[in-house]
Parts: structure tokens; sequence; C-alpha cells
């Protein structure tokens, strides 16, 4: 990598998140195949005052996310691409998958990263998640998703020429909200969602840098049921 000083690392990536991801955005080391347990429709936050009914469907099954394209980091003049990404998770069963005002939500395993190359010769990139991720589904035009990491579960680390690391929610949970779309799959989009970051490293780091953007796309399937969609209605 040249000499160039990076600037506020750019999480662009994908994240079905569900994440289903929400995904995404666990105890331990984050695994695709991690166990979790859904918990039931969470009251609505404060931003939240006037959200609408939120149903999730099929009530009780498991989703997978997946990565549709690349999950790119970009710091400055730096982009860290990762061409595989997963995560997943079990839709709240019944009444629980249902909330009269405002999101659901339940567990998702921390969404992984995997075969990430920089776009610099010399400089090499990993990503290591970890701890309790959540993820909150709520209707409406869009419909949204929130992928919650717990503070410090998101890592990025550069060696070679800039050795750098990147902790996403250094000093408490942090959010990073999707659109959300129904379809066959369904897809939890990532566009530039800002996270809290904070920067260490030598020569060549952002340290000065605090906030961060994350871009992906993820498609979410139904694990339980390969004949369902995942959808999120009111």
């Amino acid at each position: 990598m040249s000499t160039r000083p990076l600037h506020a690392l750019s999480l662009r990536v994908a994240v079905t998140a569900a994440t289903a991801a929400a995904a995404l955005l666990l105890a331990g080391s984050a695994s695709a195949n991690a166990t979790v347990t859904g918990l039931s429709g969470a009251p609505a936050k404060a931003g939240d005052a006037a959200a609408g009914s939120t149903t999730v469907t099929p009530a009780g099954d498991e989703y997978a996310a997946g990565l549709s394209g690349g999950a790119s980091f970009t710091a400055g003049s730096v982009t860290v691409t990762c061409t595989v990404s997963e995560a997943s998770g079990k839709i709240p069963a019944a009444p629980d998958n249902h909330n009269d005002a405002g999101p659901v939500t339940s567990a998702v395993n921390a969404p992984t990263y995997d075969s990430c190359t920089a776009s610099l010769p010399g400089v090499e990139a990993s990503v290591t998640t970890s701890g309790d991720w959540t993820v909150s589904m709520q209707h409406g035009d869009p419909s949204t998703t929130g992928l919650t990491m717990p503070t410090g579960g998101f890592v990025l680390k550069t060696s070679g020429l800039a050795e750098c690391t990147v902790t996403a929610a250094p000093d408490g949970a942090a959010t990073a909200t999707g659109n959300w779309s129904n379809g066959s799959p369904s897809t939890l989009t990532f566009d530039a969602a800002e996270v809290p970051v904070k920067v260490e490293g030598g020569f060549g780091c952002p340290t000065s840098a605090t906030t961060s953007e994350f871009s992906a796309v993820y498609e979410i399937t139904d694990t339980t049921d390969t004949g369902a969609d995942v959808a999120v209605n009111s």
C-alpha cells in the first residue's frame, strides 16, 4: 500500500442478515451454523413511537442470510472485499412473531466474512465477529431491519504495509439499519448505514475516524421449509 493516509472506514457490505439477517449484523466466535434462540417481539423503541404493526412469517422457521455480490469495506483509497458472508437465525414462534406497535426482534448469529482481499498490493485483511447479535424487523414503506451488534462485536484488521485495527461499536451496542424487501428470496439491503468505530494502529491508519459506513445485500431464505419465503408484513 502507498504511504497515503487512509480515511474513515466505510463498511460496504451486503449482512442477509437478517439478517435475516436481518440478519445481520452470538456468544463467543460467530458461526454461520450457530443455533440461536428467538426473542419475543420487542416493544417499540423511542424512535419507533409511531411504528405500525409487524408480523414476520413463517412463525418459528429458521432462515439463512447469504451475501448477494460482494461485501466491501473501504478505508480511504483501500477497499477490502469479502465474497463470502453468512448468517442464520430463527423467526420467533407465534404469537411472538407479531408486534402490534413496533418491530419483531429476535436473536441472530453474528455474520461471518471470508475470502477477503484488499485493493492494494501488500495489504491483507480479515474480519472477526463475536458476541450476541439481534435483528429487529419493522413493517413499513419501506420495511426496515435493524442489525444490532454488541460492544466490540465486529473487528476488521489489516496487515502488511498498513497494520490497523478497526473496532465497530467500541463503547456500546450499535445498530445498522437496512431496507427489507419481500420476495423469492426476500432481500435485506444496507446502503451506507453508519456505525461508530475506533481505529488503532500506526502510520497510514485513520485513527481520527469515529464512524464508518456499512453496505451489503443479503438474500434471506427459509431453511425449515424451502418452499416458503421469509416475509415482513403488518
